[in-house]
């Protein structure tokens, strides 16, 4: 089904035949279109990888930026118009390896932002080399003898700090999928969705009937709002459960928080400039 945030003509994509990044994409593009955003107002914020592409197959306003640097981008763009719905994403290496700094300061911010992670366990751009979430002793054309380190847990340090939604899909279920990205694009305040997903090409081992043996969905009982709750779910390895895994709703957003807006909630390109300020402000004495 076509939706407004397909092209008139496809661009082709680099992806091989199979990658989890076609359902992603397809996937994105129903959630928006079924929450009525206007493309117009929709800005995807994207860093260099094989998901980092995924921005530029979207018929909407995208920014590619340096290797990681997707988060703080989407936080000036928020920052500076906070109509704007906001998306941050790209792969597990982009975000948590190169971008993991801003990961981390992203979430203790708050940032109006939805930040959507491709998660394969793997660098496909670069031809397989081990990335922060690659399972122990997974070998690669550089880890020879296998991964040694421990991998990133992405959910568990978003929710041991405070972030306001934490989320996990599996891009082998798209209804799912989709729910769970509507959920995350609604709701007010920095949201991740970490997402399972196959590179085909590069890592044999964590492929689809591996996620589907290794994944479980919460229940419809399950309280997100339950921190340690949630942190035992994050840390849950043997099967790792998908759904909406903690929600925090206590904290106000970044834009909230900043002077520019405690007084006049209009973005900075609405307001009239005042010559004799702007003068000054300009002029080094």
């Amino acid at each position: 089904m076509k939706t407004k945030f397909d092209f008139d003509e496809m661009p082709d994509t680099d992806w091989c035949p199979g990658c989890g990044n076609f359902s992603i994409l397809k996937t994105i593009k129903q959630a928006l279109d079924e929450l009525n955003i206007d493309s117009k107002k929709l800005v995807i914020s994207a860093g260099i990888g094989q998901a980092a592409k995924t921005s530029q197959y979207i018929n909407s306003n995208c920014f590619n930026g340096l290797h990681g640097r997707a988060l703080p981008v989407a936080t000036g763009i928020k920052a500076s118009n906070p109509e704007l719905i906001v998306i941050a994403e790209g792969g597990d290496g982009d975000m948590y390896g190169e971008g993991g700094n801003h990961f981390i300061h992203a979430i203790r911010r708050n940032i109006d932002v939805t930040n959507i992670v491709h998660n394969n366990m793997v660098y496909g751009l670069t031809l397989g080399q081990a990335s922060p979430t690659s399972r122990r002793n997974f070998k690669t054309p550089l880890q020879l003898k296998g991964v040694s380190s421990e991998p990133f847990n992405p959910v568990a340090v978003a929710i041991s700090l405070g972030a306001s939604f934490v989320a996990r899909a599996f891009s082998g279920d798209m209804n799912r999928m989709k729910e769970i990205l509507k959920k995350a694009i609604k709701h007010k305040g920095y949201a991740l969705v970490d997402i399972f997903h196959p590179c085909v090409s590069f890592n044999k081992i964590n492929n689809y009937k591996w996620y589907k043996d290794n994944i479980y969905y919460l229940d419809e009982d399950y309280d997100s709002t339950d921190k340690m709750e949630a942190l035992k779910k994050a840390f849950e390895t043997d099967k790792f459960p998908l759904g909406v895994i903690y929600t925090n709703d206590e904290n106000k957003t970044f834009e909230e928080n900043l002077v520019a807006y405690k007084k006049d909630n209009r973005p900075l390109y609405k307001r009239e400039v005042n010559p004799v300020k702007a003068e000054k402000l300009l002029t080094f004495n």
